[in-house]
Formats: C-alpha cells, sequence, structure tokens
C-alpha cells in the first residue's frame, strides 16, 4: 500500500522505525508536538514505505492525505513556502545528525545529544532513545552511569 499520508502532532510523540533483518526495531526520528511526520521519499513518489510510524505517548495527530496536501500547496502558496522551508530544515537537520553519527564516539553522540535535546531525554523512554541513537539500552545504561560514578 503506498505511502499516502503525512502526520502532524498536536499533542504527543511520534516515531518512525524499520525492522532489521535480525528483527530489532531501528528507530529512525522522532516527532512532537508541532512537528510532521511520514516516509518523505515514499510520500512524494507514492511508494510503499519502508518505514512505520507509531506513538510514542498518548497523542493527538493530524493526517493529511497526499492529494490533499497537493491541493493546499496549489491553492495557498504561502504553504508552499512553509513545507518547502520545513523540509530544507528536516534535511538540514539530517545532514548533521549524519555528521554527529560519523565524528562523534557513542557517548559523545549522546552526550550532544543531552544537551541539544533535553526535553527528548526526559520524555523518551530509553530503550527508543538508545535505538535511535544506535546501540543497545544497556549500553545507554553503562555510559549514564559512567558519568556519575
Amino acid at each position: 500500500m503506498p505511502c499516502d499520508s503525512m502526520y502532524f502532532v498536536l499533542h504527543g510523540c511520534l516515531r518512525s522505525y524499520y525492522i532489521k533483518e535480525n528483527g530489532t526495531e531501528q528507530t529512525l526520528d522522532f516527532a512532537i508536538e508541532q512537528w510532521w511526520l511520514t516516509d518523505h521519499l515514499a510520500f512524494e513518489k507514492q511508494t510503499t514505505s519502508d518505514f512505520y510510524i507509531q506513538t510514542v505517548e498518548p497523542s493527538d495527530i493530524l493526517c493529511i492525505t497526499q492529494a490533499n496536501f497537493k491541493a493546499l500547496v496549489d491553492a495557498h502558496p504561502i504553504m508552499e513556502k512553509y513545507f518547502r522551508t520545513l523540509f530544507q530544515l528536516a534535511c538540514g537537520a539530517a545532514q548533521h545528525r549524519l555528521k554527529f553519527l560519523y565524528e562523534y564516539s557513542r557517548e559523545e553522540l549522546y552526550f550532544h545529544f543531552e544537551r541539544q535535546f533535553p526535553a527528548f531525554v526526559q520524555r523518551i523512554p530509553q530503550y527508543l532513545l538508545a535505538s535511535y541513537l544506535g546501540f543497545s539500552p544497556e549500553y545507554l545504561s553503562e555510559i549514564k552511569k559512567k558519568r556519575f560514578s
């Protein structure tokens, strides 16, 4: 089934993830209040998504289909500018995330994330945070223990 929707978070938190060949879930992204979430490539090309979207906590979300999205941006050019800016910022954030994944040790990556997004560290279950950062929940516990020892 093609990816036909994009989701806007009014309240709560969503995550996107995929299932690795070994059966474990790999978290790719989170979306909190006032953020959008979808598989952008599958949404644009109307193809099947490789990713799943799940609520992390009780959430109120809005959904827009691709047909309604196109009608919205065609009828209201300011919305096209809004989404273009939003997607450019998201692309830039993804580039920086890749840079940090390549540049930082796993400990440095966690501490950087903790400094940049303290609300996420408090809000996101630790096993999902570990998945997002690319390591096990046990390793995340070790990092936190080391910090306070």
